[in-house]
């Protein structure tokens, strides 16, 4: 099974948690810096990876990224700032 990678930008993050209520296995709100974090590492199976899509998908600001590293391509673009 491939490894996907999911990384969050913390620059980016404002907070939304759109993230969390999508995927609350994969990702959390840092209390500290109300900002979303990747919970662990994930393996990359169809559901999981359908998951990740969709919380990157619902981040209003594209702070999420989910990538093969396999073939190092973002799965989702991200926007311009």
């Amino acid at each position: 099974m491939n490894m996907m990678k999911i990384t969050v930008d913390l620059e980016r993050c404002e907070g939304f948690a759109s993230c969390v209520v999508t995927a609350p296995e994969l990702f959390d709100l840092d209390d500290e810096r109300s900002v979303a974090v990747v919970l662990e590492p994930v393996d990359g199976g169809p559901r999981t990876r359908a998951l990740a899509l969709e919380a990157a998908a619902s981040c209003p600001v594209r702070a999420i990224t989910v990538s093969d590293p396999l073939v190092d391509e973002p799965s989702l673009p991200r926007r311009g700032r």
